[in-house]
């Protein structure tokens, strides 16, 4: 490092600003060109010294770091913004990095703490900024986007997510990504039988310097070649995962990614209406039961209301049978819609392949209920490809 980082110290106390200098004195490679004691200062500042770092303390008079934050990473992209702050609460965390914070650092601090925490920051931003400039010699991805929801659990909306992203990869051999945002109680994973080593709750805490390439280190592996971002390990990370963490998430995946299967959320919340805005297609999972019936005609006058298109929204009519009272007819007289599709019943199949963490349309292709997920994916990708080959691909992988 040739040059020296260039600091400003934006914070209210003297006294802190006074020991924060006095703990980069020590260190050769930073530099402190400027003092702010509110955000309204800090802003003026950052303009006129455009400095490599900012060290925003959150709680200060005029104008408060976040707000600072929010009009310096907008008017100022150059600089790297840095809170300083005694809070400790996810909440504030979560506002300073939507605000445009690159890290976060709690009071009280060591020297060597700020000090690695600047460079490191600085360091990452530098690669970052020279990535960006190399330009990219790639063709343009005509990327497809299709959410799988339902407004009620228990109707198979995972498994039909999951075992269409395997189809989708088998038939095409494009990229596919399978997104898990039931942020609460996703289990894509566990469908997959796929090691969880980083989930969409780390990958938020680089939300502002996220591209293609970081997005990888996120991404699982499934042997079929789809690529799996898993849901938060416990429900109550869900809340720390906003719509703009969905939107940039999305983003940077249509660069790089032909299809891209999301795993909704039942419900009609802020993240869930970011994915299904985004879509393409939306396959509306329901069975023939009258509780789901009922919530599906709901949620489809909701979508009717968001002004979806019939060509958007496709109804498919999972574990599909006239046999319990309810013709189909019936169905969608009720909920004024057509079938898009049927998957018949076959509970043997589908709660073997659960249990074993194996997608059927692989272990057991030859099945009506691989069939129709098979189906699905020929109408979504316009690619087909025989069912036999699959099964011929599995049983070389895994030796069936």
């Amino acid at each position: 490092m040739n040059e020296r980082i260039k600091v400003i110290i934006a914070d209210d106390v003297r006294e802190t600003r006074e020991n924060i200098k006095t703990l980069l004195s020590f260190d050769e490679r930073i530099e402190v060109v400027g003092e702010a004691e509110n955000g309204e200062d800090a802003v003026f500042l950052v303009r006129e010294v455009r400095p490599d770092i900012i060290l925003m303390d959150i709680n200060m008079p005029v104008k408060d770091g976040i707000k600072a934050t929010e009009e310096i990473s907008l008017e100022v992209p150059e600089t790297t913004i840095v809170i300083m702050s005694v809070q400790i609460e996810q909440e504030y965390l979560r506002k300073a990095m939507t605000a445009g914070a690159r890290d976060y650092i709690t009071k009280p601090f060591t020297g060597e703490e700020l000090v690695n925490t600047i460079v490191k920051t600085y360091n990452l931003e530098t690669k970052r900024k020279q990535k960006s400039a190399v330009p990219r010699d790639k063709g343009e991805i005509n990327s497809k986007i299709i959410s799988i929801f339902s407004t009620k659990g228990g109707v198979g909306k995972t498994t039909i997510a999951t075992n269409l992203a395997v189809t989708i990869a088998r038939q095409t051999k494009k990229r596919v990504a399978l997104l898990d945002f039931d942020l609460l109680f996703g289990d894509v994973a566990i469908h997959l039988n796929v090691s969880i080593k980083t989930t969409i709750t780390e990958l938020i805490k680089e939300i502002n310097i996220l591209d293609e390439e970081l997005m990888e280190e996120y991404l699982v592996t499934h042997f079929s070649g789809v690529r799996v971002l898993p849901a938060p390990v416990k429900p109550e990370y869900a809340e720390y995962v906003t719509a703009q963490h969905i939107e940039k998430i999305i983003k940077v995946l249509k660069a790089s990614y032909h299809y891209i299967i999301i795993d909704t959320a039942q419900n009609f919340n802020e993240t869930t209406l970011t994915a299904l805005d985004a879509s393409d297609a939306v396959l509306f999972i329901s069975t023939m039961d009258l509780p789901t019936i009922k919530n599906v005609k709901s949620g489809l006058e909701v979508m009717d209301s968001l002004h979806y298109s019939d060509s958007k929204v496709k109804i498919v009519l999972n574990k599909a049978s006239e046999q319990f009272g309810i013709t189909y007819k019936d169905f969608e007289d009720t909920v004024k819609n057509k079938i898009w599709i049927s998957i018949p019943e076959d509970n043997q199949t589908v709660i073997n392949s659960v249990n074993k963490g194996f997608p059927f349309v692989l272990t057991r292709a030859e099945t009506k209920v691989a069939k129709s997920i098979y189906e699905i994916g020929y109408h979504l990708t316009n690619e087909k490809k025989h069912i036999s080959q699959q099964k011929s691909f599995f049983q070389k992988i895994l030796g069936f």
